[in-house]
């Protein structure tokens, strides 16, 4: 099921139906309120299609209550957005977007990034990483180091996972901060250098796992 927040009806009723008509499940919502009603009922979606410019509460911070949700945080969501400007984009992927859509767009552009997001998030899948005493289960995003649940961030858990999976080669900080972030910022790689710091605290035993590769970035795994 494809969630759909957009307050023109038009909009809104164009986009149901694309997806209707390439296999996805889609319900459409004119406010963030209408789509957490909804979810109180019990039903999770697999992805959330979310307007930025939305009347009363805007879609970033939607982003963010649905982020700060235990039950929600690891949904995909991709941004709607009529501004160009790259502002509102950084704030998106930042704020914990997964991609974004600048209006006007194409439908088959549009279900293109849903199947692609819906990939890279692992939905439907049971996928496990395990290094040490470390374990990385992708589909529920948990972290547990020696059994022990360990509640991360969302762009903890995305830079541990994209650690992992890299498994004995050095990633730089631009990489992490394209990757992650979602777009170059330049000036500012200390952004990973904080995150890999907290990261560690919260992994305890766990944190050695992380190296610092002096004046190029992080790995794990190097020995």
């Amino acid at each position: 099921m494809i969630y759909i927040v957009e307050d023109d009806a038009n909009i809104r009723e164009l986009v149901i139906y694309t997806l209707q008509s390439t296999g996805f499940d889609a319900k459409g919502f004119e406010s963030g309120a209408d789509m957490f009603a909804q979810m109180k009922d019990g039903e999770k979606p697999e992805l959330i299609l979310l307007d930025i410019m939305l009347p009363g509460e805007d879609g970033i911070s939607i982003l963010k209550k649905i982020r700060r949700n235990v039950d929600t945080k690891s949904v995909p969501v991709i941004m709607m957005t009529a501004k160009g400007a790259e502002y509102d984009k950084v704030l998106g992927l930042d704020s914990g977007a997964d991609d974004y859509v600048t209006k006007p767009f194409g439908m088959m552009e549009l279900v293109s990034r849903i199947k692609a997001v819906l990939r890279r998030s692992g939905t439907g899948q049971e996928e496990c990483l395990e290094i040490g005493n470390l374990c990385i289960q992708i589909a529920k995003h948990k972290v547990s180091v020696d059994q022990e649940e360990v509640d991360l961030t969302y762009k903890e858990f995305k830079l541990l996972c994209m650690l992992v999976e890299s498994k004995g080669n050095v990633l730089t900080r631009d990489q992490l901060l394209t990757n992650i972030w979602g777009y170059d910022f330049d000036g500012e790689t200390r952004t990973v250098d904080v995150h890999i710091r907290t990261l560690r605290q919260k992994l305890k035993s766990a944190g050695k796992l992380i190296e610092t590769v002096r004046g190029i970035g992080y790995r794990v795994g190097g020995n």
